[in-house]
């Protein structure tokens, strides 16, 4: 590159237009009488290549700064560029240099690995407004003691405020043990408004086989009128404050400290690295405050109540024998003695609706609800025929059942009681001849829509968060709300699959008979066998051409009459007025 520059120059000496040498050389006239002002300056070396770095930085860090910075980052090598700047700030020191700074000196002193961000998902990240509406409670491993045993952790973070309200170890992860670490937790900061757990048996019974259950866990929160919540299966990352904080006590506590003597000696120290977790580290996600500084229990040290676990069932089971004893039927035989099957004929049993809005019932059964139900105690009827569900003794819902003579037995084993004569109109199961009146009970949802059969049916918007009752009735659906057809519409189910439709039952309203009052147009046929009536067409059929044929006007439908014969029925679509009701003057050509 000096050689190349000092032919330019020399072209320049030699007398050549300063222009022409640019142009030849491809820069610029300045350019040029700058290369020939170094020769002249430096000779040939002051056309090599000069360092652009300015003669003065003032901002540049100082060195004192420098070497600190990577002192702390070698102490503490969890510690990364944000941290570092904030521990500065609170070692006094002005001006703290940016957190952009501290990784370009992490960086140029080899104090940091580089990894490839390779961000396969995007999550969406979500926490409540204030301390103490919701809690995330998990198990954690990995607390070894000298004998070789592994105890468990039983932790729960405030969602809010991030911080710990639970850190017990152990020995047993049970059910009564995690409920027992609650329990304290709630005596000491209060109780909370809702949690999230996974869906561990040591917090729901939803997976209980061969039924689900009530456990333990789910019964205190009912009782203290706390909201459990479940995550959705395999995802982890709806509880990821309390993932995080599990990583963060095993990289900084448990991954450098061996087995430790005893279970004690392993509560007290997690307890002391919780309570600098709590009150003396800042926390990044709340803007390096501590969680301590975020936190607000409800209940101060003057106001703390004692929460009381339940007795075990075991305990306390001859107690509530001796109690329902007097109020059992007759017919309830003892759940320890076998059950004739042949004698079983409906049985009536208790079961729990699922926080999710699910009721599981036996082979492999399910019935689902708004999740506003979750909780809630339902009494139901079942037979092999139909499975009637009352909920506070109100009728709720009726479905086919599934059940078998083994099943009814089991279930009266299980403390169920026979029950008597059916409560309700019962399913369909006549698999003899298609179910041509059917009723289903269904909830508009918000965008005016049903689910029926697997196809979305629209019905109205207006109508929407309403429970409806849809009766197929032939080739028409009417739409029932409150005992009143509002709406009828072409059946979009054929009758041989309307018994295949979830909640399919017999009917329970009488039979929409046409209306005797209603007004009568009369219209002849024309060859095409369509008929034109307020603004709708009306499909009659050819083989009715030339005939004058009646048509009753209803609200919901058109029914056409062939003198006493019902031709055809139409849904009515057109709200148009009828204005003509003889039929025209017409020859046939």
């Amino acid at each position: 590159m000096a050689e190349h520059r000092y032919r330019a120059v020399l072209q320049m000496l030699d007398g050549s237009p300063v222009a022409e040498v640019a142009r030849r050389f491809g820069v610029s006239r300045q350019t040029v009488y700058t290369w020939v002002e170094r020769y002249h300056a430096g000779g040939l070396g002051g056309l090599v290549d000069q360092s652009r770095r300015p003669h003065t930085s003032p901002q540049q860090v100082a060195p004192e700064v420098e070497a600190l910075v990577c002192e702390l980052r070698r102490t503490y090598p969890r510690w990364g560029a944000r941290r570092i700047v904030y521990e500065l700030g609170q070692r006094g020191m002005k001006p703290v240099p940016g957190r952009s700074t501290v990784h370009r000196i992490l960086a140029r002193n080899g104090l940091i690995n580089h990894q490839e961000q390779n961000h396969r998902r995007v999550y969406k990240r979500w926490q409540r407004d204030a301390p103490m509406q919701l809690w995330q409670l998990d198990l954690m491993s990995g607390v070894f003691l000298a004998g070789g045993r592994e105890c468990k952790l039983v932790t729960g973070i405030d969602d809010h405020s991030r911080f710990i309200v639970i850190a017990k170890v152990v020995a047993q992860p049970s059910g009564r043990a995690v409920c027992t670490a609650f329990a304290e937790a709630m005596t000491t900061y209060g109780v909370p408004s809702e949690v999230l757990t996974d869906n561990g048996k040591q917090f729901t019974g939803r997976y209980t086989k061969p039924f689900p259950a009530e456990v333990l866990f789910e019964r205190i929160c009912r009782e203290n009128g706390i909201t459990a919540r479940l995550t959705k299966p395999r995802s982890p990352t709806t509880t990821g404050k309390i993932e995080r904080f599990h990583k963060s006590l095993r990289r900084e506590l448990l991954d450098h400290v061996g087995p430790f003597a005893d279970q004690g000696t392993a509560q007290a120290a997690i307890d002391a690295w919780v309570h600098g977790y709590n009150h003396k580290r800042p926390h990044q996600a709340l803007q390096m405050a501590t969680p301590a500084s975020a936190f607000r229990p409800t209940e101060t040290k003057d106001q703390q109540r004692e929460v009381h676990l339940p007795e075990p069932e075991d305990e306390r089971a001859s107690a509530v024998a001796e109690l329902l004893a007097p109020q059992l039927p007759s017919l309830l035989p003892s759940p320890r003695l076998p059950v004739d099957e042949s004698h079983i004929r409906a049985v009536e049993f208790e079961a729990v609706i699922s926080p999710i809005g699910r009721l599981c019932l036996p082979n492999n059964q399910q019935m689902k609800f708004p999740a506003a139900l979750g909780g809630r105690r339902t009494t139901i009827w079942a037979d092999e025929r139909s499975i009637h569900v009352f909920i506070d003794g109100d009728f709720a819902r009726t479905r086919v059942s599934k059940l078998t003579p083994a099943d009814l037995k089991a279930l009266v084993q299980r403390g169920g009681r026979i029950a008597g004569p059916e409560p309700a109109a019962p399913a369909l199961i006549d698999e003899a001849k298609p179910a041509l009146v059917v009723e289903v009970d269904r909830v508009i949802d918000r965008d005016g829509d049903i689910g029926l059969g697997g196809q979305k049916v629209k019905i109205a918007h207006h109508l929407a968060g309403q429970p409806v009752t849809l009766r197929f009735d032939g080739q028409l659906m009417h739409v029932i709300v409150d005992g009143r057809v509002i709406k009828t519409m072409p059946a979009p189910v054929p009758p041989e699959k309307r018994r295949q439709i979830s909640g399919a039952r017999s009917p329970r309203t009488m039979v929409i008979p046409p209306s005797v009052q209603a007004l009568r147009a009369r219209r002849k046929v024309p060859p095409d066998g369509r008929v034109m009536l307020g603004g709708q067409r009306l499909r009659i059929g050819r083989a009715h051409a030339g005939k004058t044929v009646t048509i009753l006007l209803e609200d919901t439908c058109f029914r056409v009459l062939d003198g006493d014969v019902e031709l055809s029925t139409h849904p009515r679509t057109s709200d148009k007025p009828i204005t003509g009701f003889r039929a025209p003057n017409r020859t046939e050509s």
